[in-house]
């Protein structure tokens, strides 16, 4: 039986641009099995898509509070998307 899908788009905010936070999100979510994307905001935040199985999904979103070292996290507003088959694999755009 398949798992659950879930698909979120979680924007980061805190000390998370400059510090290695896009890469250390792709690889994560790699890491995990998640796909989707992840890309800097012009206000200094991070947004993410992660898609994928709920648990991976919601650990995934656990781990963007902590973020890499020299991050530091103050918020992450998750919002609730629609889950679809439209990613493979989990990227960094611009």
């Amino acid at each position: 039986m398949a798992g659950l899908r879930r698909e979120v788009r979680a924007r980061v905010y805190g000390n998370v641009q400059g510090v290695g936070f896009r890469i250390w999100v792709r690889d994560e979510a790699t890491s995990l099995g998640v796909a989707g994307w992840v890309r800097n905001e012009a206000d200094g935040s991070v947004t993410a898509q992660i898609a994928g199985l709920d648990e991976a999904v919601s650990t995934m979103i656990e781990r963007l509070w902590n973020g890499p070292s020299g991050a530091s996290v103050s918020r992450v507003d998750v919002k609730e998307l629609a889950a679809g088959d439209t990613f493979v694999g989990f990227r960094i755009v611009a």
